[in-house]
């Protein structure tokens, strides 16, 4: 994932320790939130800080991104054929300097889907309705799979995420890590998108977990009924029942 091109940066990162890789992740992870404390917009200083668009931007792509790392990234393990070999302390196998990294990537994402799909729907709103839903989901099947892709060749040089068919990840595994944001970008879009609804804390929380649970369900039908895109030493337990985030001898 792109959370790891960071990494890719310069070698010097590959020296790095647990402690060294956990205080990159904090560095990356902290100024989305701490940055609008500090600066606060004169649109946000006459409301309350629980109303404020950041801050329900932030709880949603935590409450996302940490459903994705805990959960999601064993299918990359056993449909994708990748690994981390970077030393970190890790959950549920998944290590910690990812929840960090993830969440200020896919926040970046997330706002740059939202501002391409206002332009997008300025320039169409002249068009029949139906035309336009057209429009809008052509944009968000090519822009999920364009950041999947970026990011997967941005991390191609790292040494400590590996694949067993780069090839293959590039393309296969890039569709597979778009239908996070297929259903995602979409999804964020509606946060206090209408100006007479105002979200509260609860229901971002909520739509949050809604869209990790939907992709979810697409990531295992996959699993189930695609399986792995490269030969995996354990790619027949793929096709088998249970889940992958579960130990197969639990």
């Amino acid at each position: 994932m792109l959370q790891d091109a960071i990494l890719t940066s310069s070698s010097f990162f590959q020296s790095f320790t647990e402690w060294e890789y956990l205080f990159l992740g904090l560095f990356s992870a902290l100024p989305a939130v701490i940055v609008p404390m500090v600066l606060v917009g004169k649109a946000d200083s006459s409301i309350c800080w629980k109303d404020r668009y950041w801050v329900k931007a932030n709880l949603w792509i935590i409450v996302f991104s940490y459903v994705g790392n805990y959960f999601w990234t064993h299918y990359f393990f056993t449909v994708l054929g990748a690994s981390y070999t970077f030393p970190s302390w890790k959950m549920n196998n998944v290590p910690h300097t990812t929840f960090l990294l993830t969440h200020v990537c896919f926040l970046f994402y997330h706002v740059s889907s939202n501002m391409t799909l206002r332009r997008l729907q300025h320039s169409i709103d002249h068009l029949p309705e139906k035309t336009q839903w057209l429009f809008k989901g052509a944009w968000i099947l090519a822009f999920s799979y364009f950041i999947a892709y970026l990011e997967t060749l941005a991390i191609s040089n790292f040494p400590y995420y590996e694949f067993v068919d780069r090839a293959s990840m590039y393309k296969v595994g890039s569709l597979f890590y778009a239908i996070y944001f297929m259903v995602s970008f979409p999804m964020f879009l509606r946060i206090d998108e209408k100006p007479d609804k105002q979200w509260d804390l609860p229901r971002v929380a909520i739509d949050a977990l809604g869209a990790a649970m939907l992709v979810t369900i697409i990531l295992d039908w996959w699993r189930i009924f695609l399986g792995p895109i490269v030969p995996i030493p354990d790619s027949k337990q793929c096709l088998q029942p249970g889940l992958p985030w579960f130990p197969r001898n639990a």
